[in-house]
């Protein structure tokens, strides 16, 4: 995506030294661009438990390159490969892209072959992920476009949490993904962002994004989402996922439930944007069975600002006030319209997932 008259990825090998991986630092956005150099498979591990960079995607395109860092540096792969995986529990594309680049070192001999191994592995993982956003992208915007249809091209409001944009994505986005190909072929669009507390990563990325991109948007605290569909100001919710089960229980970030709620409440088709490497094939029951990532208090408590030119960090509680920080919530597959992915649209239940992944009927 274009930020300032320059493209951008949000991850990729720094052009003079192919042992380094680059990515856009999301901590210090929107008051400052910063690009940050991981060289070890620790920098790594920190920039995804940390937030250097987070969403479900990229965080799987992390992993497998860290996994290829491993590589570089004659880790045991192994270990490696259990410690990446352990920086997130709830996204299930860590996992299943450090799986996959783990399988293709083990299959390599020399040092050259597990090197080369693995990056490839990790480029064909972040390839496929920009193909699998644009194809989304593709599918949904139709589903805009139906929308505009019957307003008769008036504006089509649009509710998002969390950011599920190029920025978690690597490109395009999930649940921005049709907003951008709706916007890019003229479509009248405008985007409700959640401000997402307590990281804030709608105020301050998704609203970023779509501002360097010039799609309309206004930024809505958290709360505010039930009162605008009661009075007919969202169209739609599309929202992002961490991980999905084969039945259609999907976590995402905390609040994503209430949204949910608010939308049957209203009548307001609610959509998830998902690549089917965020499908959990194992699971059934996501309340039950998806582990919710409980993360430190300092979060709830302190929040960033910018204070003229200084960006400072401030304390919000009381003193002695404890905090408690889950990270993400489950949506029960009934509150869920469809599950917009690279291969379609389909129903939030298991028998219309597995009609568009059959071979995972097993």
């Amino acid at each position: 995506m274009r930020v300032d008259d320059k493209i951008y990825h949000t991850i990729w090998l720094k052009p003079d030294d192919s042992k380094v991986v680059q990515i856009i630092d999301q901590r210090f956005l929107p008051f400052r661009f910063v690009i940050e150099d991981i060289s070890s498979v620790e920098e790594m591990y920190t920039a995804i438990r940390d937030m250097h960079l987070r969403g479900a995607p990229l965080i799987g395109a992390a992993g497998a390159l860290g996994m290829y860092l491993a590589a570089v540096y004659k880790n045991d792969v192994h270990k490696a490969a259990d410690y990446l995986i352990s920086s997130r529990p709830t996204a299930i594309n860590l996992e299943f892209c450090v799986t996959r680049v783990l399988k293709k070192t083990e299959a390599a001999f020399t040092y050259e072959e597990k090197v080369k191994a693995a990056l490839d592995e990790s480029l064909v993982i972040i390839s496929e992920e920009l193909e699998n956003c644009r194809k989304i992208g593709e599918f949904g915007v139709e589903l805009i476009q139906e929308i505009s249809r019957a307003k008769k091209g008036e504006t089509v409001h649009v509710l998002t949490h969390c950011n599920a944009g190029w920025l978690a994505c690597i490109d395009y986005g999930t649940a921005t993904a049709p907003i951008y190909f709706a916007h890019d072929r003229g479509i009248n669009v405008h985007v409700w962002v959640d401000e997402t507390r307590p990281r804030n990563q709608g105020a301050r990325l998704t609203a970023w994004e779509l501002g360097k991109h010039g799609v309309p948007h206004t930024v809505i605290a958290d709360n505010t989402g039930g009162h605008l569909m009661q009075h007919g100001m969202v169209d739609m919710v599309i929202v992002g996922s961490d991980r999905t089960t084969v039945t259609g229980d999907v976590a995402n970030k905390i609040g994503t439930y209430l949204k949910a709620l608010a939308a049957q409440d209203n009548n307001v088709p609610f959509y998830v944007a998902l690549p089917s490497s965020t499908f959990d094939w194992s699971l059934t029951d996501g309340v039950k069975q998806i582990p919710v990532e409980e993360r430190g208090a300092d979060e709830v408590r302190f929040v960033d600002g910018r204070d003229g030119s200084v960006v400072r960090t401030v304390d919000t509680l009381p003193e002695n006030s404890p905090a408690l920080n889950y990270g993400f919530d489950v949506t029960p597959a009934r509150l869920v319209t469809g599950l917009i992915t690279e291969r379609g649209i389909c129903r939030a239940s298991r028998e219309s997932i597995l009609g568009l992944f059959p071979e995972k009927n097993q």
